[in-house]
Protein backbone atom coordinates (compact mmCIF):
# COMPACT_ATOMS: atom_id res chain seq x y z
CA UNK A 1 0.00 0.00 0.00
CA UNK A 2 1.44 3.33 -1.07
CA UNK A 3 2.03 5.62 1.90
CA UNK A 4 4.00 8.65 0.80
CA UNK A 5 5.90 9.67 -2.30
CA UNK A 6 9.23 11.33 -1.56
CA UNK A 7 11.34 11.93 -4.64
CA UNK A 8 13.96 14.29 -3.19
CA UNK A 9 17.66 13.93 -2.44
CA UNK A 10 16.95 12.19 0.86
CA UNK A 11 14.97 9.57 -1.04
CA UNK A 12 18.03 8.92 -3.22
CA UNK A 13 20.07 8.28 -0.08
CA UNK A 14 17.38 5.91 1.17
CA UNK A 15 17.45 4.17 -2.21
CA UNK A 16 21.15 3.39 -2.02
CA UNK A 17 20.91 2.33 1.62
CA UNK A 18 18.02 0.03 0.78
CA UNK A 19 19.91 -1.34 -2.23
CA UNK A 20 22.95 -2.07 -0.06
CA UNK A 21 20.84 -4.06 2.41
CA UNK A 22 18.92 -5.87 -0.32
CA UNK A 23 22.00 -6.87 -2.31
CA UNK A 24 23.66 -8.02 0.88
CA UNK A 25 20.67 -10.27 1.55
CA UNK A 26 20.63 -11.58 -2.03
CA UNK A 27 24.36 -11.80 -2.73
CA UNK A 28 24.52 -15.55 -2.15
CA UNK A 29 21.76 -16.33 -4.67
CA UNK A 30 23.19 -13.90 -7.21
CA UNK A 31 26.58 -15.56 -6.82
CA UNK A 32 24.95 -18.99 -7.21
CA UNK A 33 23.65 -18.24 -10.70
CA UNK A 34 26.62 -16.16 -11.89
CA UNK A 35 27.99 -18.02 -14.92
CA UNK A 36 28.39 -15.20 -17.47
CA UNK A 37 30.78 -13.81 -18.65
CA UNK A 38 32.73 -16.23 -16.45
CA UNK A 39 31.46 -18.67 -13.84
CA UNK A 40 33.28 -17.04 -10.94
CA UNK A 41 30.29 -16.76 -8.62
CA UNK A 42 30.89 -13.17 -7.50
CA UNK A 43 28.27 -10.97 -9.18
CA UNK A 44 26.30 -10.61 -5.95
CA UNK A 45 29.45 -9.82 -3.98
CA UNK A 46 30.67 -7.28 -6.52
CA UNK A 47 27.34 -5.48 -6.71
CA UNK A 48 26.98 -5.44 -2.95
CA UNK A 49 30.47 -4.02 -2.35
CA UNK A 50 30.09 -1.36 -5.04
CA UNK A 51 26.66 -0.24 -3.84
CA UNK A 52 27.98 -0.22 -0.29
CA UNK A 53 30.72 2.20 -1.37
CA UNK A 54 28.12 4.49 -2.93
CA UNK A 55 25.86 4.44 0.13
CA UNK A 56 28.76 4.94 2.53
CA UNK A 57 29.99 7.97 0.61
CA UNK A 58 26.69 9.74 1.26
CA UNK A 59 26.65 8.79 4.92
CA UNK A 60 30.18 10.17 5.38
CA UNK A 61 29.73 13.18 3.13
CA UNK A 62 30.21 16.68 4.52
CA UNK A 63 27.23 18.79 3.47
CA UNK A 64 28.45 22.20 4.62
CA UNK A 65 29.33 23.53 1.17
CA UNK A 66 27.32 21.18 -1.03
CA UNK A 67 23.83 21.43 -2.58
CA UNK A 68 22.20 18.83 -0.31
CA UNK A 69 18.81 19.27 -2.01
CA UNK A 70 20.18 18.66 -5.49
CA UNK A 71 19.16 15.15 -6.55
CA UNK A 72 21.76 15.07 -9.30
CA UNK A 73 24.57 16.25 -7.03
CA UNK A 74 23.80 13.55 -4.47
CA UNK A 75 23.79 10.77 -7.07
CA UNK A 76 26.90 12.18 -8.75
CA UNK A 77 28.81 12.04 -5.46
CA UNK A 78 27.63 8.48 -4.87
CA UNK A 79 28.49 7.56 -8.46
CA UNK A 80 32.05 8.84 -8.14
CA UNK A 81 32.57 6.79 -4.99
CA UNK A 82 31.07 3.73 -6.66
CA UNK A 83 33.30 4.17 -9.71
CA UNK A 84 36.46 4.51 -7.61
CA UNK A 85 35.60 1.34 -5.65
CA UNK A 86 33.79 -0.59 -8.40
CA UNK A 87 34.30 -4.35 -8.42
CA UNK A 88 33.86 -6.71 -11.33
CA UNK A 89 31.76 -6.31 -14.45
CA UNK A 90 28.53 -5.86 -12.53
CA UNK A 91 29.89 -3.36 -10.02
CA UNK A 92 31.55 -1.30 -12.72
CA UNK A 93 28.37 -1.19 -14.80
CA UNK A 94 26.36 -0.18 -11.72
CA UNK A 95 28.81 2.69 -11.15
CA UNK A 96 28.44 3.75 -14.80
CA UNK A 97 24.65 3.56 -14.38
CA UNK A 98 24.68 5.76 -11.27
CA UNK A 99 27.05 8.39 -12.70
CA UNK A 100 25.03 8.63 -15.91
CA UNK A 101 21.70 8.84 -14.08
CA UNK A 102 22.99 11.84 -12.15
CA UNK A 103 23.64 13.95 -15.24
CA UNK A 104 20.05 14.80 -16.33
CA UNK A 105 19.11 15.26 -12.66
CA UNK A 106 21.72 17.94 -11.94
CA UNK A 107 20.15 21.07 -10.45
CA UNK A 108 16.79 19.42 -9.71
CA UNK A 109 15.39 19.07 -6.21
CA UNK A 110 13.03 16.20 -6.98
CA UNK A 111 12.68 13.27 -9.33
CA UNK A 112 9.78 13.32 -11.80
CA UNK A 113 8.59 10.97 -14.53
CA UNK A 114 10.25 12.99 -17.33
CA UNK A 115 13.50 13.16 -15.35
CA UNK A 116 13.37 9.46 -14.51
CA UNK A 117 12.93 8.63 -18.20
CA UNK A 118 15.82 10.89 -19.16
CA UNK A 119 18.07 9.53 -16.40
CA UNK A 120 17.42 5.88 -17.20
CA UNK A 121 17.89 6.50 -20.91
CA UNK A 122 21.20 8.25 -20.31
CA UNK A 123 22.27 5.41 -18.04
CA UNK A 124 21.47 2.64 -20.51
CA UNK A 125 23.26 4.43 -23.34
CA UNK A 126 26.34 5.02 -21.20
CA UNK A 127 26.36 1.45 -19.90
CA UNK A 128 26.18 -0.06 -23.39
CA UNK A 129 28.95 2.24 -24.63
CA UNK A 130 31.25 1.55 -21.66
CA UNK A 131 31.78 -2.03 -22.82
CA UNK A 132 33.92 -2.73 -25.85
CA UNK A 133 31.71 -5.72 -26.71
CA UNK A 134 28.29 -5.28 -25.04
CA UNK A 135 26.19 -8.44 -24.92
CA UNK A 136 22.37 -8.68 -24.85
CA UNK A 137 20.89 -10.92 -22.20
CA UNK A 138 22.73 -9.21 -19.37
CA UNK A 139 22.04 -6.34 -16.99
CA UNK A 140 22.43 -4.08 -20.05
CA UNK A 141 19.24 -5.51 -21.54
CA UNK A 142 17.40 -5.13 -18.23
CA UNK A 143 18.43 -1.50 -17.92
CA UNK A 144 17.52 -0.83 -21.56
CA UNK A 145 14.04 -2.34 -21.08
CA UNK A 146 13.45 -0.29 -17.91
CA UNK A 147 14.51 2.91 -19.66
CA UNK A 148 12.29 2.22 -22.66
CA UNK A 149 9.27 1.53 -20.44
CA UNK A 150 9.80 4.67 -18.38
CA UNK A 151 10.11 6.72 -21.57
CA UNK A 152 6.96 5.24 -23.09
CA UNK A 153 5.03 5.88 -19.87
CA UNK A 154 6.25 9.47 -19.76
CA UNK A 155 5.27 10.02 -23.40
CA UNK A 156 1.84 8.56 -22.78
CA UNK A 157 1.28 11.10 -20.02
CA UNK A 158 2.68 14.02 -22.04
CA UNK A 159 5.55 14.82 -19.71
CA UNK A 160 3.38 15.02 -16.60
CA UNK A 161 5.69 15.81 -13.67
CA UNK A 162 3.21 14.91 -10.94
CA UNK A 163 3.92 12.34 -8.25
CA UNK A 164 1.21 10.12 -9.70
CA UNK A 165 2.95 10.04 -13.08
CA UNK A 166 6.26 9.27 -11.37
CA UNK A 167 4.69 6.31 -9.61
CA UNK A 168 3.37 4.96 -12.90
CA UNK A 169 6.77 5.39 -14.56
CA UNK A 170 8.53 3.58 -11.74
CA UNK A 171 6.02 0.74 -11.91
CA UNK A 172 6.51 0.50 -15.66
CA UNK A 173 10.30 0.45 -15.36
CA UNK A 174 10.33 -2.31 -12.75
CA UNK A 175 7.75 -4.43 -14.57
CA UNK A 176 9.74 -4.16 -17.79
CA UNK A 177 12.89 -5.10 -15.90
CA UNK A 178 11.21 -8.29 -14.65
CA UNK A 179 10.26 -9.29 -18.19
CA UNK A 180 13.77 -8.53 -19.41
CA UNK A 181 15.32 -10.69 -16.68
CA UNK A 182 13.12 -13.63 -17.69
CA UNK A 183 14.18 -13.16 -21.32
CA UNK A 184 17.91 -13.27 -20.51
CA UNK A 185 17.73 -17.06 -20.23
CA UNK A 186 16.95 -17.34 -23.94
CA UNK A 187 19.27 -14.56 -25.06
CA UNK A 188 22.50 -16.23 -23.97
CA UNK A 189 23.26 -19.83 -24.92
CA UNK A 190 25.22 -20.39 -21.70
CA UNK A 191 22.25 -19.35 -19.56
CA UNK A 192 19.82 -21.36 -21.66
CA UNK A 193 21.89 -24.50 -21.28
CA UNK A 194 22.12 -24.03 -17.50
CA UNK A 195 18.43 -23.07 -17.25
CA UNK A 196 19.10 -19.89 -15.25
CA UNK A 197 18.53 -16.17 -15.68
CA UNK A 198 21.39 -13.67 -15.70
CA UNK A 199 22.75 -12.77 -12.26
CA UNK A 200 23.59 -9.18 -13.19
CA UNK A 201 20.12 -8.73 -14.64
CA UNK A 202 18.52 -9.85 -11.38
CA UNK A 203 20.82 -7.49 -9.50
CA UNK A 204 19.70 -4.57 -11.65
CA UNK A 205 16.05 -5.56 -11.09
CA UNK A 206 16.62 -5.47 -7.33
CA UNK A 207 18.27 -2.06 -7.57
CA UNK A 208 15.37 -0.65 -9.61
CA UNK A 209 12.80 -2.08 -7.21
CA UNK A 210 14.71 -0.48 -4.33
CA UNK A 211 14.42 2.87 -6.15
CA UNK A 212 10.68 2.36 -6.54
CA UNK A 213 10.35 1.39 -2.90
CA UNK A 214 12.35 4.34 -1.59
CA UNK A 215 10.47 6.89 -3.68
CA UNK A 216 6.93 5.53 -3.33
CA UNK A 217 7.19 4.55 0.33
CA UNK A 218 6.21 0.96 -0.44
CA UNK A 219 7.69 -2.39 0.49
CA UNK A 220 9.95 -4.25 -1.89
CA UNK A 221 8.08 -6.54 -4.26
CA UNK A 222 9.59 -9.88 -3.31
CA UNK A 223 7.14 -11.68 -5.57
CA UNK A 224 9.02 -10.30 -8.57
CA UNK A 225 11.63 -12.99 -8.01
CA UNK A 226 9.14 -15.85 -7.95
CA UNK A 227 9.72 -18.30 -10.76
CA UNK A 228 13.08 -16.91 -11.91
CA UNK A 229 14.98 -19.99 -12.99
CA UNK A 230 17.82 -20.87 -10.64
CA UNK A 231 16.84 -18.30 -8.03
CA UNK A 232 14.99 -20.42 -5.48
CA UNK A 233 16.89 -20.86 -2.22
CA UNK A 234 16.89 -24.63 -2.65
CA UNK A 235 18.44 -24.42 -6.12
CA UNK A 236 22.11 -25.46 -6.34
CA UNK A 237 24.99 -23.09 -6.90
CA UNK A 238 25.06 -23.38 -10.67
CA UNK A 239 28.47 -21.72 -11.02
CA UNK A 240 30.13 -24.37 -8.85
CA UNK A 241 29.67 -27.00 -11.55
CA UNK A 242 31.11 -24.85 -14.34
CA UNK A 243 34.74 -25.09 -15.53
CA UNK A 244 37.14 -22.73 -13.81
CA UNK A 245 38.43 -19.75 -15.75
CA UNK A 246 42.22 -19.53 -15.58
CA UNK A 247 42.34 -15.81 -16.29
CA UNK A 248 42.50 -12.77 -14.05
CA UNK A 249 40.54 -9.58 -13.66
CA UNK A 250 42.57 -6.37 -13.76
CA UNK A 251 41.09 -3.09 -12.55
CA UNK A 252 42.53 0.37 -11.96
CA UNK A 253 41.87 4.09 -12.15
CA UNK A 254 43.98 6.23 -14.49
CA UNK A 255 44.07 9.76 -15.93
CA UNK A 256 44.16 9.80 -19.72
CA UNK A 257 43.32 12.06 -22.62
CA UNK A 258 40.49 10.84 -24.86
CA UNK A 259 43.03 9.72 -27.47
CA UNK A 260 45.11 7.81 -24.92
CA UNK A 261 41.93 6.24 -23.52
CA UNK A 262 40.92 5.06 -27.00
CA UNK A 263 44.40 3.61 -27.45
CA UNK A 264 44.21 1.79 -24.12
CA UNK A 265 40.80 0.35 -24.94
CA UNK A 266 42.08 -0.94 -28.29
CA UNK A 267 45.15 -2.56 -26.74
CA UNK A 268 43.17 -4.16 -23.91
CA UNK A 269 40.69 -5.51 -26.48
CA UNK A 270 43.63 -7.22 -28.15
CA UNK A 271 44.82 -8.74 -24.86
CA UNK A 272 41.55 -9.90 -23.33
CA UNK A 273 37.82 -9.37 -23.05
CA UNK A 274 35.14 -7.84 -20.80
CA UNK A 275 36.82 -4.45 -21.34
CA UNK A 276 34.96 -1.67 -19.56
CA UNK A 277 36.19 1.93 -19.52
CA UNK A 278 34.21 4.82 -18.09
CA UNK A 279 35.04 8.33 -16.98
CA UNK A 280 35.27 9.22 -13.31
CA UNK A 281 34.39 12.87 -12.65
CA UNK A 282 35.30 15.82 -14.87
CA UNK A 283 38.31 16.71 -16.96
CA UNK A 284 41.58 18.19 -15.75
CA UNK A 285 43.87 20.32 -17.89
CA UNK A 286 47.55 20.73 -18.35
CA UNK A 287 50.89 19.14 -19.17
CA UNK A 288 51.57 15.74 -17.75
CA UNK A 289 47.88 15.01 -17.22
CA UNK A 290 48.06 11.94 -19.42
CA UNK A 291 50.93 10.49 -17.41
CA UNK A 292 53.61 11.28 -20.02
CA UNK A 293 56.94 13.00 -19.33
CA UNK A 294 57.32 16.79 -19.34
CA UNK A 295 59.60 16.56 -22.40
CA UNK A 296 56.99 14.62 -24.33
CA UNK A 297 54.34 17.12 -23.37
CA UNK A 298 56.46 20.11 -24.36
CA UNK A 299 57.17 18.55 -27.74
CA UNK A 300 53.49 17.96 -28.42
CA UNK A 301 50.99 20.59 -29.51
CA UNK A 302 48.37 18.71 -27.52
CA UNK A 303 50.17 19.12 -24.18
CA UNK A 304 47.20 21.06 -22.77
CA UNK A 305 44.64 18.48 -23.93
CA UNK A 306 41.99 17.73 -21.34
CA UNK A 307 42.60 14.61 -19.29
CA UNK A 308 39.92 12.47 -17.64
CA UNK A 309 40.05 9.92 -14.89
CA UNK A 310 38.96 6.51 -16.12
CA UNK A 311 37.94 3.35 -14.32
CA UNK A 312 39.36 0.42 -16.26
CA UNK A 313 38.28 -3.23 -16.12
CA UNK A 314 39.48 -6.19 -18.21
CA UNK A 315 39.68 -9.98 -18.10
CA UNK A 316 43.02 -11.30 -19.40
CA UNK A 317 44.91 -14.62 -19.33
CA UNK A 318 47.85 -12.97 -17.55
CA UNK A 319 48.05 -9.67 -15.67
CA UNK A 320 51.58 -8.60 -16.61
CA UNK A 321 50.98 -7.58 -20.26
CA UNK A 322 47.81 -5.68 -19.34
CA UNK A 323 49.50 -3.84 -16.48
CA UNK A 324 52.43 -2.99 -18.76
CA UNK A 325 50.11 -1.52 -21.40
CA UNK A 326 48.27 0.51 -18.78
CA UNK A 327 51.52 1.87 -17.32
CA UNK A 328 52.83 2.75 -20.78
CA UNK A 329 50.03 5.28 -21.18
CA UNK A 330 49.78 6.79 -17.71
CA UNK A 331 50.18 6.42 -13.97
CA UNK A 332 47.41 4.15 -12.68
CA UNK A 333 46.19 4.02 -9.10
CA UNK A 334 44.42 1.25 -7.21
CA UNK A 335 45.56 -1.49 -9.58
CA UNK A 336 44.04 -4.76 -8.42
CA UNK A 337 44.38 -8.24 -9.88
CA UNK A 338 41.99 -11.03 -8.90
CA UNK A 339 41.79 -14.64 -10.03
CA UNK A 340 38.55 -15.19 -11.94
CA UNK A 341 38.18 -18.71 -10.57
CA UNK A 342 38.27 -17.62 -6.92
CA UNK A 343 34.95 -16.34 -5.53
CA UNK A 344 35.27 -13.35 -3.23
CA UNK A 345 33.78 -13.06 0.23
CA UNK A 346 31.61 -9.94 0.77
CA UNK A 347 32.89 -9.75 4.34
CA UNK A 348 36.50 -9.21 3.30
CA UNK A 349 38.03 -5.72 3.10
CA UNK A 350 38.81 -4.49 -0.40
CA UNK A 351 42.49 -5.37 -0.33
CA UNK A 352 41.89 -9.05 0.42
CA UNK A 353 40.01 -10.02 -2.72
CA UNK A 354 43.12 -10.31 -4.85
CA UNK A 355 46.56 -8.77 -4.93
CA UNK A 356 47.45 -5.21 -5.83
CA UNK A 357 50.34 -3.75 -7.81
Amino acid sequence: MQTKIAANAHAMKRWLGKAETTLGNHSDRLNAINIFPVADGDTGTNLYLTVRSAAASLADRSTADEPVNDVGAVLAAAGRAAMEQARGNSGTLFAVFLCAMAEPLAGHTRLSAPLLAAALNRAQIRAWSALSEPVPGTMLSVLEAAARAAGECDNAHNGDDSNQALGLALDAAVNAAVDAVVQTEDQLALLHAAHVVDAGGVGMLLILDCLRSAVLGEELQHELLDGLHGYDVQDPHIHAGMPDDDGVEVMCTISLSPLAAATLRQRLDELGDSVIMSQVGSASQGPGSSGRTDAEDNDDEDSAEASYRWRVHVHVPDAEPAVAVIRSLGEPTDISVSQLSVPRDPGLPAGQHGHEY
